[in-house]
């Protein structure tokens, strides 16, 4: 009989459709193809220390235990989620095992390396520098960010994209005929699949394996709509604080500052789809509208305010509406940086310089002592005068010449207000006839 506790679990789909040669891999050209460097590593049969970086499903598991294979090293695998320094240990005793009894080499695969704090990574270290393992970390962080210096300086960092949707529809086909089911789904279906699996082989065959399983063999092909109501619709793919994250945003504001509001409504929508905090979002919106425009067109500071209240009122999904028409806005809105570009002169300016002394006519005089000591002596009040501008009063201090930070650009409102600093300008150079001498 039977036992029923030690049965072998029904490997996923995904799984058994693993591939057990190079030429199977789908995708990934830019690394597999002629003389690229994994080919190049491959064909070699000198394996190198890696980090796999790359979204979820691209193929760094696959990579790995294929170069095990290849190499013919023992795999150890070890997820980043679950081991510690224990566990590394234990690995790197296994390994010395195999290669004093097999003389074998060891193919250590970490998954999630980001998640290994500093000390779990230096834990490799000596491991990896004295050969005793060929070390392969996957990750979809950036390693620049999240992988000690240490190790990177050990290991080739290669970058893996998503798949393209020919070789997912590649994939799909060759598991439907796998399974002996080539005629499951009609085109539209096979498409809107793939669409689904936004770049994710493993996504793709997760799910046509729940369609594979819930259909009825023998039937008519499945249009799009019977698969849609065999899945439950899901998000794309988007990692809330990590790459994918920081990218969208970028290009978020970079459409706005490039005066493109079909691009900003693309990448806005992408986020909000991809389950992005709109609160987040309405402050983001609200900082391109002080860096990018600025005092070219103050009304999109202030439509960006109200944007983020809206928001704050009506939540999601009425409030995103006004998210949406506030990016638009500021798309095609006058452009100027002169005003950020001026705070940060100012500020860097400040941090390097000495602390200088304000001078006596701009001191606050609210005693009989500091009036004594000549704080205020000589204030002119600007309203008093017909210009409402003394020409020849300075507010910087005494030793320090004018810096011309704020510069406008020929641009929207800042047209005017480089107008106005000409005028003030002329009148510094030529006070009027009747100025009143400081």
């Amino acid at each position: 009989m039977a036992d029923l506790f030690s049965r072998e679990p029904n490997p996923p789909l995904a799984q058994l459709m693993r591939p057990s040669q190079l030429d199977e891999v789908i995708g990934q050209t830019h690394l597999l193809g002629p003389g690229q460097p994994l080919r190049v590593a491959f064909e070699s049969g000198k394996p190198h220390s890696m980090v796999l970086w790359g979204p979820p499903g691209v193929g760094k598991t696959t990579l790995a235990r294929l170069m095990a294979q290849l190499f013919d090293c023992e795999f150890i695998a070890l997820s980043a989620v679950f081991a510690g320094v224990k566990d590394i240990r234990a690995a790197m005793e296994q390994a010395q095992q195999v290669l004093d009894t097999h003389a074998r080499q060891t193919l250590l695969f970490v998954d999630e390396i980001h998640r290994f704090n500093k000390s779990q990574q230096d834990a490799l270290l000596p491991f990896v520098e004295s050969g005793l393992v060929i070390f392969v970390g996957a990750t979809t962080e950036n390693p620049g960010f999240e992988v000690n210096r240490a190790l990177l300086s050990r290991a080739q960092v290669h970058v893996l994209k998503p798949i393209e949707d020919e070789d997912l529809r590649l994939l799909a086909t060759r598991a439907l005929n796998r399974l002996a089911m080539p005629e499951l789904l009609d085109g539209d279906a096979l498409d809107w699949l793939v669409g689904q699996a936004d770049g994710d082989a493993r996504r793709l065959l997760n799910q046509l394996e729940i369609v594979v399983q819930a259909s009825n063999a023998g039937g008519a092909a499945l249009d799009q709509a019977a698969v849609a109501r065999l899945l439950s619709t899901s998000r794309r793919a988007f990692d809330k604080g990590g790459d994918q994250f920081y990218d969208q945003i970028s290009a978020l504001h970079k459409s706005v500052r490039g005066s493109d509001p079909d691009a900003a409504l693309y990448w806005l929508a992408r986020m909000l789809d991809g389950g992005a905090d709109a609160r987040y979002l309405a402050r983001r919106i609200i900082r391109m509208a002080w860096e990018d425009i600025g005092l070219a067109d103050p009304r999109a500071i202030d439509l960006a305010h109200q944007a983020a209240d809206a928001y704050d009122r009506l939540g999601s999904p009425e409030g995103e509406l006004a998210l949406g028409q506030a990016v638009i806005y500021l798309a095609v809105a006058a452009k100027s940086n002169a005003g950020y570009r001026a705070f940060g002169q100012a500020r860097d300016f400040v941090a390097q310089d000495r602390s200088r002394a304000v001078p006596l006519h701009l001191r606050n005089a609210p005693t009989a002592l500091a009036k004594t000591l000549g704080h205020a002596k000589g204030y002119r009040y600007a309203h008093d005068d017909p210009n409402g501008f003394i020409a020849q009063q300075s507010y910087l201090p005494d030793d320090m010449d004018a810096p011309n930070w704020y510069q406008p650009v020929n641009r929207g409102l800042e047209i005017k207000i480089a107008d106005k600093l000409a005028q003030l300008k002329e009148l510094k150079a030529n006070p009027p006839d009747d100025a009143e001498p400081l």
